[in-house]
């Protein structure tokens, strides 16, 4: 009979695997954390109507979602934007403002595969709620660089591309365009990194040939890369509006160059990512050498919430993908070496000793300890090669001679060295031994 196979895009994670991604799960949790975020968390099975009432039917053809016994539709989660909006919205007239809430959780795509990029994925998501002003990106985009600077990870590793729906639409009004030949443009400008002037068809297909002059401005204003370049085109005779904007650039660039961050940060104007729910601010993570995915990606979304049935309110986050993460610390050779080696292992004799090595495994463990020890009589000398072999810093040996004189010996599997010490305070001295000096 043929051996049951993973389905196509799914993972299986080894232990060795598991220790990898479970330590890269502990720093985002403490990152978050010093930040000020708390976790929670939502159902792996939402409403289909959930995702349609943020991203419309075409949404459907990348969701894994099939009919239940209760003849509800329902489907996997494909990311978790729209359920904190639910979770958020239901209990926004409580929740103390601003809301900095965080999560690590795992998501389904029905997508080609390809490298970063499987069908269950997870996601470190951080959001803040409330907060209608740039100091909820500042701190959001502070979050996000050091989620990767805690692994060792420098401004000569990635970079976080940092544009402006907002500009991008006061801008493209300022041209005569209506707001739905604005949102066709900006999923032309979304795909013009990748396609060229290809990305530039469907807006042709739907309004015909775009004015060659407009064109232009538009892949001139796409190609900015910095402030001064912002203010330089649409600084002169600029509207309220567009006034008002540059200031709050200015904030938020203040912001991230005060808490010492500038060297992680480029604006490019060539990014606007491609879901049509982002209002304002939106940046996305980059590796450097542009071998790889985004790293990670969000905006602002004040309209969310309101669209999916809650009051309205002011809300930005963004989430890190683990698949194209962990590449990147594999690449820059800081993939974490995690230790599953036991602390102790226990050396023992007969079944007269075994039972007295007992009691002080299960306390050793009570106190947080890793003890391991054969499960079955085994000789002496294959004990003591299983101990060096499985990493651990000590072996306690319980042996007859050891038991007929009430103590229990401990040996420096490192340099050697024993020790003896009452087999009542066995506890207490490997306690001291760990303690160090």
């Amino acid at each position: 009979m043929a051996m049951f196979q993973t389905l196509p895009g799914f993972r299986d994670f080894y232990p060795e695997d598991l220790a990898k991604r479970n330590h890269i799960f502990r720093i985002w949790r403490q990152t978050a954390a010093a930040f000020g975020f708390v976790e929670y968390d939502t159902p792996v099975l939402e409403p289909l109507d959930l995702y349609r009432a943020k991203s419309g039917d075409e949404i459907e053809a990348q969701l894994f979602s099939f009919t239940d016994k209760g003849k509800r539709e329902v489907a996997l989660r494909p990311e978790m934007t729209p359920s904190v909006c639910r979770l958020v919205g239901e209990r926004a007239g409580s929740l103390k403002r601003p809301i900095k809430w965080f999560s690590i959780a795992e998501f389904y795509r029905y997508e080609r595969m390809q490298k970063g990029r499987g069908r269950c994925f997870f996601q470190f998501n951080a959001d803040i709620f409330g907060e209608a002003g740039p100091e909820a990106e500042i701190e959001l985009i502070a979050l996000q660089i050091q989620c990767m600077r805690a692994f060792g990870l420098t401004p000569d590793d990635f970079c976080i591309r940092l544009s402006d729906r907002n500009l991008w639409f006061h801008f493209l009004g300022s041209l005569g365009l209506d707001e739905e030949k604005i949102r066709a443009l900006l999923g032309a400008v979304d795909k013009f990194e990748r396609n060229g002037d290809a990305a530039f068809k469907g807006y042709e297909e739907r309004f015909g040939p775009l004015d060659p002059a407009t064109k232009a401005r538009v892949l001139s204003f796409l190609a900015i890369r910095s402030f001064d370049e912002i203010e330089s085109a649409l600084g002169a005779g600029a509207s309220p509006a567009i006034t008002a904007r540059l200031a709050d650039w200015r904030k938020l660039l203040g912001g991230l160059s005060a808490m010492g961050l500038s060297a992680f940060v480029q604006v490019d104007l060539g990014v606007v990512r491609g879901l049509a729910y982002y209002t304002g601010f939106v940046f996305e993570a980059f590796d450097r050498k542009g071998e790889l995915r985004a790293l990670a990606g969000g905006g602002r979304y004040d309209d969310l919430v309101g669209k999916l049935g809650g009051s309205d309110l002011p809300a930005v986050g963004f989430a890190i993908g683990d698949m194209t993460f962990a590449l990147l610390l594999d690449e820059r050779g800081l993939t974490p070496v995690v230790s599953q080696a036991p602390d102790v292992y226990c050396v023992i004799g007969g079944e007269a000793e075994r039972k007295s090595a007992f009691a002080d495994i299960l306390a050793l463990r009570a106190i947080g300890y890793r003890v391991d020890y054969p499960m079955k009589e085994v000789a002496f000398g294959k004990q003591f090669k299983a101990a060096v072999e499985s990493g651990a810093k000590v072996a306690l040996i319980y042996g007859s001679e050891e038991l007929a004189r009430g103590v229990v010996k401990l040996r420096d599997l490192g340099d050697r060295s024993e020790q003896e010490f009452p087999a009542a305070a066995v506890a207490e001295s490997v306690l001291a031994f760990f303690s160090g000096p």
